[in-house]
């Protein structure tokens, strides 16, 4: 079920909400849930995680327009800088922005051993809102490595030649569950064959706090396909409870793939899975290549969130979601 935005102005402000839901009660018959909209602030709910909305008080609106592929609205809020939002989801904020979204390109960047970056965009305007209104989110662009393909990732890598790339970045809109197109498609046999012996994959990988069967039927397709080492890792950011991929990379040549498709869980965390090919051992919790702190890479700007103690902690599970890891995570031989 699609939740689109909606504005309206009202009295000088405006607002923005998803509109009015319909879904399944627990009883099983059509239950309507009613979102009030409130002048002046963007809303955001969804029938995913029903009982709670999320707000952001606006200041100023930059730009409010539709692609082919989706609706994008820019604003000013009153407590995180600029917002962006993408049918009527929260995507990234100013104030917390640590890599998502076009901001991966940047942090990859950082990464001196990485020798050729392809990206893959279906939305070209997406690329020029980011480039507008967070040129440095959008920094990464520039870099001499990295090569843009405006297409669908699915169709670039049926045309890549085999065992490429050795890292494979989905940063997806929402998480690939078992009912997503991506889940039953070839798409993961397809990025298993683009990469090299050993090469990894980074995905986004639901929340510990909700659909935990989820997470374990990821891990299950994953190790099924990849047949290597796998993974659970997780993090926070405090404006932008929606799942979304982060990523750690160590390796010479990375592909980053976005889907445009909304629904997710909100919690305040973000989970990904890590899972490597068959061949050499991959240790995810050790990088072969640790991240330089002095290399500011495309953006000249330190680091602000990722350091070795946050990698490392990034694996430690609460005590009720430790079977993630003990059950699917594999370990060394």
């Amino acid at each position: 079920m699609e939740n689109r935005p909606s504005a309206m102005i009202t009295n000088g402000k405006t607002c923005f909400s998803t509109p009015t839901s319909t879904h399944e009660g627990d009883a099983g018959k059509p239950e309507i849930r009613v979102h009030p909209q409130i002048p002046g602030w963007f809303s955001e709910y969804s029938p995913l995680w029903p009982g709670q909305a999320h707000f952001f008080k606006v200041e100023k609106i930059y730009f409010q327009g539709k692609s082919k592929y989706q609706d994008m609205l820019v604003f000013q809020s009153s407590t995180y800088g600029k917002v962006f939002v993408l049918d009527g989801a929260l995507q990234l904020t100013e104030k917390d922005e640590c890599g998502g979204d076009g901001g991966i390109l940047r942090e990859i960047s950082r990464h001196s051993s990485v020798e050729q970056i392809d990206v893959c965009e279906i939305d070209t305007m997406l690329i020029d809102v980011y480039k507008e209104f967070f040129p440095d989110v959008a920094v990464g662009y520039k870099d001499p490595r990295v090569k843009l393909h405006i297409i669908d990732g699915t169709l670039f890598l049926n045309s890549v030649p085999r065992g490429i790339y050795d890292a494979i970045i989905v940063d997806a809109f929402d998480p690939i569950r078992p009912e997503h197109e991506l889940f039953e498609c070839e798409f993961f046999e397809l990025v298993s064959m683009a990469l090299r012996p050993g090469g990894v994959l980074c995905i986004q990988a639901e929340s510990i706090w909700f659909e935990s069967l989820d997470i374990e039927e990821l891990f299950t397709k994953c190790n099924q396909t990849f047949k290597g080492s796998s993974d659970y890792a997780w993090t926070t950011v405090p404006a932008y409870p929606r799942q979304a991929s982060l990523i750690i990379i160590s390796y010479s040549l990375v592909f980053q793939k976005k889907f445009l498709k909304q629904g997710t869980d909100y919690n305040g965390v973000i989970g990904f899975l890590l899972c490597s090919t068959e061949g050499p051992y991959v240790d995810f919790r050790n990088p072969i290549n640790p991240i330089d702190p002095e290399n500011y890479g495309i953006s000249n700007q330190p680091l602000k969130f990722y350091n070795s103690e946050v990698h490392s902690a990034a694996f430690c599970l609460p005590s009720f979601a430790k079977r993630f890891s003990n059950a699917k995570a594999t370990k060394r031989p």
